[in-house]
Formats: C-alpha cells, structure tokens, sequence
C-alpha cells in the first residue's frame, strides 16, 4: 500500500509555472514572460531549463504591482 500525500499548492514553498499559473490566475504565457522580465527579482529559482516560482515573493511582488 502506498502513502499517496502530495503537498496542496497553497502549502508549497516553490511552484512550477503550471501551479503558479493556476494559483494566481495568470496564463501560463504571460507567467513566462513576467519570469523572463524579472529573473533577477529574487522570486524564481531557475533549475536547468525549469523555472520555479517562491509563492511569497511572488504575491508580495503581485501586491506591489498592483498597488502602484
């Protein structure tokens, strides 16, 4: 029998692009490119050729986005 627990996205410390795009509601396209735009914004890791998204920053980055 195996223990199938797989971690909620809301629990996550990291997302791919795929469970970033589906938690903040942005396209996965546009997602892409805002990663481009800010790859030295402290928000992505990038592992070889995939790019994770720190959950945090990224909201707090949201947040001063809109807030301007």
């Amino acid at each position: 029998m195996t223990d199938d627990k797989q971690v909620q996205i809301k629990d996550k410390f990291c997302l791919t692009i795929e469970e970033a795009s589906e938690y903040f509601n942005i396209g996965e396209k546009k997602l892409r490119k805002i990663v481009s735009e800010n790859l030295d914004s402290g928000f992505i890791i990038q592992n070889g050729v995939k790019f994770l998204v720190k959950r945090k920053q990224f909201e707090n980055f949201l947040n001063d986005l809109t807030s301007i």
